[in-house]
């Protein structure tokens, strides 16, 4: 919906194959997510309606629908950090949670195991968007595989703007802390998810 020319380097999907065919694409992608889990054997915790739903309330009107409305609409406006928050929360955070948990739910983890992949997600979600904020403002096309300094020029609210990119990065720091401690439960197995949010806060791309 930003209607970036680039993703990873490569042209984007609506670029090269039509508006009409990406989103199409998304649909069919979203679609298969529920398939695939209805396919699912199910655990002692969690049934083939837990897994369809933890996906369908993610991507659906109070998360990811949620928040990528409040982005629409806040383009061009002078957001307070809690409502960038909220964008991001609802956003990025929501669905690096979803995969964690149900990655936690198909591995049959107890109540508190998923609490604590859930606040994993939620911060590690949470902290690479600060990052990408960072990164529109201090790396180049080449370096992001998308277009650079997107965000300033279209007058969209991100971390940087707000609070500054000093403050940023300590913010970005902090979630990623908070994201290993939350990893406590599993004490010291799951190193895994500790190399996911290093990399993901040390990421130029």
């Amino acid at each position: 919906m930003d209607d970036d020319d680039f993703r990873r380097g490569q042209p984007s999907s609506h670029k090269v194959f039509g508006e009409g065919i990406a989103i199409l694409a998304g649909d069919a992608l979203l679609t298969q997510a529920i398939e695939i889990a209805a396919q699912a054997k199910g655990w002692a915790r969690y049934s083939h309606a837990d897994l369809i739903r933890e996906i369908t309330s993610t991507a659906g009107s109070l998360k990811l629908i949620a928040g990528q409305v409040a982005d629409l609409e806040g383009a061009g406006k002078n957001l307070t950090l809690p409502q960038l928050q909220y964008i991001h929360e609802q956003k990025t955070s929501a669905l690096v949670a979803c995969s964690v948990r149900l990655g936690g739910m198909s591995a049959n983890c107890t109540a508190n195991q998923l609490k604590a992949l859930t606040a994993f997600g939620n911060h590690v979600g949470l902290a690479f968007q600060v990052i990408d904020d960072i990164l529109d403002v201090t790396n180049t096309t080449k370096q992001l595989g998308k277009t650079a300094g997107k965000d300033l020029k279209a007058a969209k609210a991100t971390y940087p703007a707000i609070v500054g990119l000093g403050k940023s990065r300590n913010i970005a720091n902090q979630l990623t802390d908070k994201s290993f401690a939350a990893l406590k439960p599993f004490k010291g197995k799951a190193e895994a998810l500790e190399a996911i949010a290093r990399y993901l806060l040390k990421r130029e791309n």
